[in-house]
């Protein structure tokens, strides 16, 4: 099927998904090697604009950070919601008539105390003990296969055979 908006090459419509093509020339362990990689072929003149990293047998990864009590999230909710009322205290102070700073200071430290507070204590309490830890996630791969467009693929190929990673 023909495209009938323009032009066939896939890299020139930024809006779908779609799958990587080319030749492999390259495959790292990690994604710092593979980019690497591609920087030796940019210094080296080669036409990197054909050349794919490509993340293969991806992984979502869940990293536990500590475990979750009440006092830590009584606490987080009460530090964060601090800071956000202090800024909107900082906010109110420069838009209130008169000498005080202190006035707009207080109820901003106040109101995002108890707003950190309670946007806090509610989601916690809403899992009733199944998720008693906090974590980031991430999404890794097995490794990084480094792709180029068939007319380019052997040359890649040979220089990235010179570099030593």
């Amino acid at each position: 099927m023909t495209n009938p908006m323009g032009t066939p090459n896939n890299r020139a419509r930024p809006g779908l998904p779609t799958p990587p093509s080319g030749w492999p020339v390259g495959s790292y362990p990690t994604y710092a090697e593979a980019q690497k990689a591609v920087d030796y072929l940019a210094d080296n003149s080669f036409p990197v604009e054909n050349v794919t990293i490509v993340g293969v047998d991806l992984m979502q990864v869940e990293r536990v950070l500590y475990r979750l009590t009440w006092g830590k999230v009584i606490g987080g909710g009460m530090v964060s919601g601090a800071w956000l009322g202090l800024f909107i205290g900082l906010l109110l102070s420069l838009f209130t008539t008169g000498g005080s700073v202190l006035g707009p200071l207080v109820v901003g430290l106040v109101g995002g105390v108890i707003f950190g507070l309670i946007s806090a204590v509610i989601p916690y309490a809403a899992t009733r003990g199944q998720r008693d830890f906090a974590s980031t996630m991430q999404l890794v791969a097995g490794r990084y296969d480094v792709l180029c467009e068939p007319k380019a693929a052997e040359q890649a190929r040979d220089m990235l055979a010179r570099l030593a990673i």
